[in-house]
């Protein structure tokens, strides 16, 4: 085996006016201060030999900074899987990782990386990297690379499932319910949707997504159901006798208060979480049904599920809390998007392209898998992080189903990760208008639009 070895250390900058203050210590330490100009940008980077392709390396870094405005803006650490040219801020083709930062203290940050060498990797570049900053300082540790057995994440199967008109005729709808005291309604909805269910389990899958409010009584108010209680009973069943995750749609009664919400089953947990619709349709908001105020990540043994519900996709922001929570599967029971319709008053027609744009377009933006379940069947699909539609459902199937890798390994054009760039670019301390309630954007055009570009 070859040991890992420091075979080169150095400064680097893109050019020399940008080159920072870079000193080195007498205890060892590594140096780099701002040279007064807003140009300034560089530091120190290390060159290891005896790296291997495939295997895998945790990279740790620690930095104590002062005099900085926004650290996490300022400071930056890139593992580049070869030796790197001092002079050169880009990456070429060569495959590259960040280290993640963590603030552990005002003036102490970690950075780390957990990941596997990529193929052809023999060399590795450290880079430590101060910039945008005119003034502060800041003084690093050396690097620290080790060999980490990193665990493979298997692939998730993963089914939708649907009722079409001819459903009664495919599958054979057993009576889940029987004994249970439930309502006709609910009733006949626990045993149909129980029984596509079991249905679906026979093709082996690890996550089953269902559509929204599958599981109600004819009124909205007087047909909700308990969670857990007699409804749930047969998906809890489902879920331990098939060692499967399902998300099923509901009409949720919380004591006084009714939801419309999305229940995760689990074999070990039976109920293991409940998201509750945070944005209600129009009429819906009216209609005595409550909101829900969160979005909850449930860490199941298939990944990390997060939920939404319909009308919740109109509004970015849903998606993206999933994703900030940690969600690497978003379940999305839904009716339908009013984007993906008509733009003028009539008979609903819906749009294919454009819900798929949205759909694929929710899955990029957020690095997240996307498992849809639409009511009308057409339009359920199940999307991959890449925006790849990995199975589709014309309005014809009961069952659609993909296998999801979890180890994917996305890289952008230029090396970089793909969900390591989606979230490591981006700059919260800019975004205090996102969750201002008083901002309406081109609702409240009256108002005066202000100059944000801020250079001096």
């Amino acid at each position: 085996m070859n040991a890992i070895k420091l075979s080169e250390v150095g400064t680097w900058a893109p050019d020399s006016a940008a080159m920072p203050v870079v000193t080195r210590t007498r205890s060892g330490r590594f140096l780099i201060k701002a040279n007064g100009t807003r140009t300034c940008c560089g530091g120190w980077q290390f060159v290891f030999s005896g790296i291997r392709a495939g295997e895998g390396y945790r990279i740790r870094a620690s930095v104590r900074h002062e005099g900085l405005d926004n650290p996490r803006d300022c400071l930056q650490a890139i593992a580049y899987w070869d030796k790197w040219d001092r002079s050169q801020p880009y990456s070429g083709s060569t495959p590259w990782n960040y280290l993640l930062p963590v603030a552990m203290s005002q003036r102490l940050m970690n950075f780390e990386c957990a990941c596997r060498a990529p193929d052809g990797a023999r060399r590795l570049t450290v880079r430590y990297i101060f910039r945008w900053a005119t003034r502060g300082a800041s003084n690093w540790s050396a690097p620290d690379v080790e060999v980490a057995a990193l665990p493979h994440r298997k692939p998730v199967r993963a089914c939708v499932v649907n009722a079409t008109r001819q459903t009664q005729e495919r599958i054979r709808i057993h009576r889940f319910s029987d004994g249970l005291g439930l309502p006709d309604d609910v009733a006949g909805a626990v045993d149909l949707w129980a029984s596509l269910a079991r249905a679906a389990c026979r093709k082996k899958p690890q996550l089953i997504v269902m559509p929204e409010l599958v599981i109600r009584g004819g009124q909205r108010l007087q047909g909700a159901v308990e969670v857990p209680g007699p409804a749930t009973a047969p998906f809890e069943g489902i879920a331990r006798d098939h060692n499967v995750h399902l998300v099923v749609g509901m009409q949720e009664r919380n004591r006084d208060a009714i939801y419309n919400s999305a229940v995760l089953f689990s074999p070990s947990r039976g109920v293991h979480g409940v998201y509750r619709k945070v944005h209600l349709a129009t009429g819906e908001d009216l209609s005595g049904v409550r909101p829900g105020d969160s979005f909850p990540i449930f860490d199941t043994a298939v990944g990390r599920i997060g939920c939404l519900i319909c009308m919740d996709t109109t509004l970015c922001e849903s998606a993206r809390l999933n994703a900030l929570n940690g969600a690497e599967f978003i379940c999305f029971p839904i009716m339908g998007d009013l984007r993906a319709d008509r733009y003028s008053i009539g008979q609903p027609v819906f749009n294919e392209s454009r819900w798929k744009a949205i759909m694929r377009t929710r899955a990029i933006d957020n690095q997240v898998c996307m498992v849809v379940a639409r009511n009308d069947v057409q339009g359920s699909c199940i999307i991959s992080r890449k925006g790849d539609i990995l199975a589709w459902n014309e309005g014809d199937q009961e069952i659609i189903e993909a296998t999801v890798p979890m180890e994917d390994g996305y890289y952008v054009f230029n090396g970089g990760d793909f969900r390591e760039i989606t979230y490591m670019l981006r700059r919260p301390h800019l975004y205090g208008i996102y969750s201002d309630p008083s901002c309406l954007g081109p609702l409240g055009a009256s108002k005066e639009v202000k100059d944000s570009s801020g250079d001096a």
